[in-house]
């Protein structure tokens, strides 16, 4: 009996200094130090300038280092808002600026251990980052909905929720009030969000790809625009909602429609935006890879290819097809649309790579040619 007591007391004291050991390892050396990468590559306007106002695509070139700290999260964001400041794009009041899909999401490298931000894989980086929020992780994990199918990347960017909302909500709404101009802060994935009394809230449930705008007084507008239609790529941890439920914002410049990425591809979503009699349109997106752009479009991801689109699978590129089958095309026809901008993210976020460039519509669709760079792109309405 005394040997057993003996051995208990030594493995309540082992597990006890193990649980020690991992909390000092978990909360030291976290975020980085490290510079980041500040410079634009490109600046380009199109249209005659205007006073009734502007679009202002930041096609943001981003690394993990730029998510470490919500300093150096806020200095990336300021960096681009400085550089369109000095353009003379910045109008108080009447400007646009809006950032690509995925642009918030990354908040889930927020104050982690520095050797993340050096890894040069994904699948490492997010190992290491459940390994220190290992009791987050497993206890998001057991709660999520039963309806989720990749239970592991649901829990990864589900885990942090709070913190990111608060966070991004913190960062863009400053920015927003100190330079005057309304923001489409790119997208970020969180658990049933919702705003309450002007604050942006995460709560227990599915994932949502969401998009919020920032009102220039630096306000949170309360309708979230949430992803209908989830690629391939996210289906197994990204709940989609009803084409119908898009909101459209009134600003100062007109009436504007937000559709996340592959939502510009679907009629459903134009359908909502007539109903609604939108003046343009925004589309932050997101394309992964390297070298797609210029080559032959699959066809749809996530759902079947239109019938009329089958015809151009392996005929067209992806870009050609991002022109002929998403907002480029889609919005002047189908919602009577004829301005309008999709912004692509930009970067080395560890190899997950970056495609596509900033497509414009100003009665005619085109596409820039700035794949992998940074850029700033004016469109005056």
């Amino acid at each position: 009996m005394k040997t057993a007591k003996k051995i208990s007391v030594y493995l309540a004291t082992g597990l006890f200094l193990l649980i020690i050991a991992y909390q000092v390892w978990a909360n030291i050396g976290l975020g980085s130090k490290a510079p980041q990468t500040l410079k634009l590559d490109v600046t380009e306007a199109f249209g005659d300038s205007s006073s009734k106002g502007n679009i202002v695509g930041v096609q943001a070139f981003m690394e993990p280092i730029d998510y470490a700290s919500e300093k150096n999260f806020s200095s990336k964001i300021r960096f681009y808002l400085d550089e369109a400041k000095k353009k003379n794009w910045l109008i108080p009041g009447k400007t646009i600026v809006v950032f690509p899909e995925y642009f918030g999401t990354w908040l889930v490298a927020l104050d982690e251990k520095e050797s993340i931000y050096h890894t040069p894989k994904i699948e490492e980086g997010l190992q290491k980052i459940v390994m220190r929020n290992v009791g987050k992780f497993f206890k998001t994990y057991i709660s999520s909905p039963d309806s989720v199918k990749d239970k592991v990347k649901y829990s990864v960017f589900a885990m942090k929720a709070s913190t990111i909302a608060k966070v991004y909500q913190e960062t863009f709404a400053a920015l927003a009030k100190e330079y005057q101009v309304t923001i489409v802060g790119g997208s970020v994935l969180l658990p049933e969000p919702s705003v309450e009394y002007g604050v942006l809230k995460t709560g227990n449930g599915q994932l949502f790809n969401t998009s919020v705008v920032f009102e220039f007084d630096g306000q949170i507008n309360s309708k979230l625009i949430k992803k209908a239609f989830p690629t391939a790529d996210e289906l197994g941890f990204i709940c989609p909602v009803d084409a119908k439920s898009i909101p459209v914002f009134q600003t100062n410049v007109g009436r504007m429609g937000v559709l996340i990425c592959a939502d510009a591809w679907f009629s459903d979503a134009y359908k909502a935006l007539k109903t609604k009699a939108v003046d343009f349109v925004i589309t932050p997106s997101y394309s992964n890879g390297i070298g797609y752009w210029n080559k032959p479009w699959s066809g749809y991801s996530g759902a079947e290819t239109p019938k009329e689109a089958k015809a151009d699978i392996d005929k067209i590129s992806l870009g050609e097809a991002w022109i002929k089958y998403a907002m480029g095309t889609r919005a002047k026809e189908e919602a009577g649309v004829k301005k309008g901008m999709n912004v692509f993210l930009q970067g080395n976020l560890w190899d997950l790579g970056a495609d596509g460039s900033t497509i414009i519509l100003s009665d005619s669709a085109r596409a820039t040619p700035y794949i992998g760079k940074s850029a700033l792109i004016n469109l005056w309405l």
